[in-house]
């Protein structure tokens, strides 16, 4: 292990800059290839860790949980090293190319995803020959591109299923969820087809709904928006299950000084899940919430809890709605079951919860108005609305002086 650590220092100190663009090429595809054999040594290594279960002299119940929390590996990639590592000795070929660098960990992963025990013993049941499909996948994975792989494996299940029985639908859908550092998340999900029109039938049906004259929003950020707004719709329902005792909602926690405070205060404010969001962004919730206060002690211990205060009751929100039907913002309307109720001037600088000082506004326009826009009611009823130079934003044609 030292050589191996030496021989990285050693390449650590080359000058690039004197190679040519060939010589840049080949280095790449040598690093590419100690790469793969590194993660095959690796997988091997956490196959035997797990066989002998080395994770306990830790005190740790896996090897999955120690890559968690001592190799600091995110949670799919500890996954996937396991599973890979599980698939080693059911396809020696491929774990041969692994070996040698001509098989990448992510390659490796394509079919141990797939192809896991109980597909094993459908296959032994079935006299599918599985040593042949492991000669042939390791054969594409060596000289075909990725996707060529993934559609090789999906044929092992056309080989177990000749008849096309329909598989349980529920079996392949998996949905991954990844916190970063500042919070915010990315995901992945795979979906069988009727699944799949399901959440597309959902997404769409907000996205036609919610197009805003001036819309200039990617379709990738429409979906975001309807995905995010399908949520919201589903919290505020009251429908979904009780965590205990608890229905499911979004909590934010801030000091009462930063949430006062007129700054955008980057990093004020905690989230239930653990993301850290800014006294402005936090101020944004606050417009209609429920706000409970807790007097900490200076070692950090609650010592007085008060009651949940409705910022917005019930029968405000419904005369608001009844009143504003929609968003007020100049070119949206999203309808009112999308909206928060936006206080003029926030309740935190002495605006009065009442229907004078309120508008509905949508997810979009409400953040919109805590950065710089501007909604007012006019003497006459009629909802304008200003941009952050202080210009009107006018719907159709301008009006004649």
């Amino acid at each position: 292990m030292s050589e191996l650590m030496s021989a990285l220092d050693a390449l650590a100190t080359d000058d690039l800059h004197g190679l040519s663009d060939g010589e840049v090429l080949d280095r790449t595809a040598l690093l590419v290839a100690v790469q793969n054999r590194v993660a095959a040594e690796l997988t091997r290594t956490v196959r035997h860790g797990e066989v002998t279960q080395a994770a306990e002299h830790d005190g740790l119940k896996s090897m999955r949980s120690w890559l968690i929390g001592h190799a600091r590996l995110s949670a799919a990639e500890a996954s996937r090293v396991v599973r890979s590592g599980r698939a080693l000795a059911h396809f020696p070929a491929l774990a041969e190319g692994f070996a040698q660098g001509a098989v990448t960990a992510a390659q490796m992963d394509v079919v141990a995803a797939a192809v896991g025990e109980s597909e094993r013993a459908r296959a032994a049941e079935q006299d599918v020959d599985l040593a042949e499909f492991d000669r042939t996948w390791a054969q594409i994975a060596a000289e075909a591109s990725h996707e060529v792989l993934k559609a090789a494996v999906q044929l092992f299940e056309v080989a177990l299923d000749p008849d096309g029985v329909e598989p349980d639908p529920t079996e392949g859908r998996r949905l991954t969820i990844a916190k970063h550092a500042d919070g915010s998340v990315t995901g992945r999900f795979d979906l069988d087809a009727v699944g799949g029109e399901k959440v597309q039938a959902a997404i769409e049906s907000i996205v036609q709904a919610d197009r805003p004259k001036g819309d200039e929003r990617t379709r990738a950020q429409q979906n975001a928006d309807a995905l995010v707004q399908l949520c919201d719709n589903q919290l505020a329902s009251g429908l979904l299950p009780t965590l205990r005792t608890v229905k499911p909602h979004v909590v934010v926690g801030v000091e009462l000084d930063d949430l006062v405070d007129p700054a955008a205060g980057a990093g004020a404010a905690e989230m239930g899940f653990g993301a850290t969001i800014s006294a402005a962004r936090a101020r944004w919730v606050a417009c209609d919430a429920s706000v409970s206060r807790i007097v900490m002690g200076p070692d950090g211990t609650p010592l007085d809890l008060g009651r949940d205060h409705r910022v917005v009751t019930p029968g405000l929100r419904k005369a608001v709605e009844l009143r504003d039907k929609s968003c007020v913002f100049a070119g949206c309307g999203a309808p009112s079951w999308w909206c928060d109720v936006h206080h003029l001037i926030h309740w935190l600088h002495g605006g009065e919860t009442s229907l004078e000082n309120s508008a509905l506004l949508c997810e979009r326009h409400h953040t919109k108005v805590h950065h710089g826009f501007r909604v007012e009611r006019d003497p006459g009823g009629r909802w304008r609305t200003w941009r952050p130079d202080g210009t009107e934003i006018l719907i159709g044609p301008p009006l004649l002086v």
